[in-house]
């Protein structure tokens, strides 16, 4: 039988949480790169905002958590993207923008970073 401490089973589930947090955040890429690819406001660029927004909401009410244990700087940083995120896929839908490339390569950096 083995015996695992408390730091190596957290260790493992702070890793599972990245891991799919580095999915969803794929996903969203994916879907963003599809709807950019279209060209057009349709069926792929609804799917891609309203994921991608889901995502970013989910990400900052975590962020806003006094459980969260990232630092306060990082966790504010990252809200802010989160919201400049959120404003521009309302721009998006709105027809005001098509800045998808934009989204795209912020949520890379962020996915990128989590290792």
């Amino acid at each position: 039988m083995f015996q695992f401490s408390y730091a190596e089973v957290m260790e493992d589930d702070l890793n599972v949480a990245r891991d799919r947090e580095r999915q969803i955040l794929t996903r969203s890429i994916d879907l963003l790169e599809a709807a950019k690819e279209s060209a057009r406001y349709d069926k792929a660029s609804i799917e891609a905002i309203y994921y991608t927004r889901r995502v970013w909401m989910r990400l900052a009410e975590d962020l806003r958590s006094s459980e969260n244990q990232l630092s306060v700087e990082i966790r504010a940083n990252l809200i802010s993207i989160a919201i400049w995120i959120l404003k521009e896929l309302e721009n998006i839908r709105r027809r005001k923008s098509t800045n998808y490339q934009g989204i795209i390569d912020i949520t890379i950096i962020i996915r990128d970073g989590l290792k």
